[in-house]
């Protein structure tokens, strides 16, 4: 009896290869779509099996459904990561995911039907449908774990050690089933009272399919003339935030942050990240300086020249702050005419330099259509010298912003000044 389980646990794995790398390699043909549904249909099965079906082999108990189709559906997602990319792969894990969540919430509501039998001796175990709704739920997040570990440990070990195709295959699937494989019996051993028997010929078997995986998914990369995979140039990170959607939240963000007319980041997204930048550059022990840029006489502009020509003041205002910034100085538009850059680790005696070389190339490169340039005023303020919020940095600059307006405008002020101070700034202009 084992020996004949055994040769079937072969055959089972032989079989479900074949099958889904078919599909696969066929991809290009008849869709993507063929794969990932099939995928998908297998996971119910490997579920109902992993509850219920359990066979004995010369190493333990073990049920295929945990051992073969799981593993092989882990391996299928790292062979489409290889022939693909992570933007591809992680379209499997959320559907899979996804709709698991939607079976545990239609098994609740299912419950609630009044049914009436129609079949004679057959009645509906809906607690059944309800605690395989919760395994593959489990199931399914564990493959989400499973999925991204998979890829990372893949692809981290073709960097660090730089092994060949078949220890890359083995090592990272032999991980993470190890880990798969304590997290699923955690929830058998609750739910159905599964022995550690289980626990340990489920073990033996996954290290024994990922084996068999490995090998087979070699030499069909061999066969398909891609035996050298290279190592991807790409930093894990990116990788890691392709399979998790977060480029795309990134983009998102970095989107609805922006200023339509000038492509700066709005004030909107000043008052999300700027508190967050100085509380970090504080624990770092850095300072971080602010600047209150606003254009001279603008409403002028728009009065004399219409606002298409006031909206292209703008716009090269906010090129040139950008031009003389560093690229980690972060330029926002305020409001208006106004413009908040913060400069980090930039000291406020620098930060005022800086300002200086604005005021002068917005004056020298930006004239308005009568052929007059166009100035700015500019407030500085620092975290060393004005507080560690962002409602004291844009106080204190603003502050500063309004002492250059009534001293004559087109200045840099980066202190506080007396009406004194501000009669002389006014006499030098």
């Amino acid at each position: 009896m084992e020996f004949n389980n055994l040769i079937l646990f072969f055959v089972e794995a032989l079989v479900y290869f074949a099958f889904m790398v078919t599909l696969l390699h066929q991809r290009h043909r008849i869709g993507i779509g063929v794969f990932i549904t099939a995928l998908g249909v297998m996971h119910f099965l490997e579920t109902y099996l992993a509850a219920v079906f359990y066979v004995q082999l010369p190493f333990g108990v073990l049920s295929p459904g945990s051992s073969i189709l799981f593993s092989g559906k882990l391996m299928m997602i790292l062979l489409l990561y290889i022939k693909e990319d992570a933007g591809i792969v992680r379209a499997p894990i959320y559907g899979l995911l996804a709709g698991n969540f939607l079976t545990v919430l239609l098994a609740l509501i299912l419950q609630y039907h009044d049914t009436v039998s129609v079949v004679p001796g057959r009645v509906v175990d809906l607690s059944f449908i309800d605690e395989m709704g919760w395994l593959m739920l489990w199931g399914t997040t564990l493959l989400y774990i499973d999925a991204l570990a998979i890829i990372l440990i893949y692809e981290r070990l073709g960097r660090s050690r730089r092994m060949p195709i078949w220890p890359r295959l083995f090592l990272s699937g032999a991980v993470v089933l190890t880990f798969d494989q304590v997290g699923f019996f955690a929830v058998l051993h609750l739910l159905n009272a599964a022995p550690l028997s289980v626990l340990w010929g489920g073990w033996i078997a996954k290290m024994l399919a990922t084996l068999v995986f490995a090998t087979l998914t070699t030499g069909y990369l061999r066969l398909a003339r891609i035996s050298a995979i290279p190592v991807s140039s790409r930093p894990i990170a990116d990788i890691f935030n392709d399979l998790t959607f977060r480029e795309r939240y990134e983009d998102l963000l970095d989107r609805s942050g922006r200023d339509a007319l000038t492509g700066l980041w709005d004030r909107s997204r000043l008052e999300y990240e700027g508190q967050r930048l100085l509380q970090a550059s504080v624990m770092a022990g850095s300072m971080t300086s602010l600047m209150v840029v606003d254009a001279d006489h603008f409403k002028t502009i728009n009065d004399d020249f219409g606002h298409l020509a006031g909206d292209q003041v703008l716009k090269a205002t906010a090129a040139a702050l950008q031009q003389c910034m560093r690229s980690g100085d972060r330029v926002y538009r305020f409001g208006g005419e106004e413009f908040v850059v913060l400069c980090e680790g930039l000291s406020h005696g620098d930060t005022v330099a800086r300002a200086e070389q604005v005021r002068r190339a917005v004056e020298e490169q930006i004239v308005r259509p009568d052929g007059r340039p166009v100035t700015i005023s500019i407030g500085v303020s620092s975290s060393d010298h004005d507080g560690t919020t962002l409602i004291a940095l844009l106080s204190a600059a603003d502050r500063r912003l309004y002492a250059a307006k009534r001293g004559g405008r087109n200045k840099v002020v980066g202190k506080d000044l007396s009406d004194a101070d501000v009669r002389t700034v006014d006499d030098f202009a």
